[in-house]
């Protein structure tokens, strides 16, 4: 069973960043967030892939950036410029099957998330 955990969560003003890392247990290639905000469906925010392509959810594109360091199985997220509206629990996920040398299907396993307010 793999243990991812999260972290760097807080509260900060609009316009400001915050940086999130999730700690991996082991050596997983497919990895992303994702966030929820109080009674909204969950949603993807940016996932990475195993060759390193990222892909991003249109309201986060050139404001967050997601990056991982294999050595350390973390994967971190860069939020800047942030906005009232990325207010919710963030999540890592980790875990997906390898179809093609891509990651596909669902995440295995997730963390138990980490708050983001942001105030206006």
């Amino acid at each position: 069973q793999v243990q991812v955990v999260e972290s760097g969560g807080g509260s900060v003003q609009a316009g400001g960043s915050l940086r999130l890392s999730c700690a991996a247990s082991g050596s997983i290639s497919c990895m992303g967030w994702f966030r929820q905000a109080p009674g909204e469906e969950r949603e993807g925010v940016a996932e990475i892939d195993r060759d390193g392509s990222t892909s991003y959810t249109d309201s986060v594109k050139g404001r967050f950036t997601i990056s991982k360091d294999g050595t350390r199985n973390t994967l971190y997220l860069q939020m800047n410029s942030l906005k009232p509206e990325d207010t919710a629990m963030y999540y890592c996920a980790a875990g997906r099957t390898i179809v093609g040398g891509r990651c596909r299907g669902r995440y295995y396993y997730w963390g138990q998330g980490t708050q983001v307010t942001v105030a206006s």
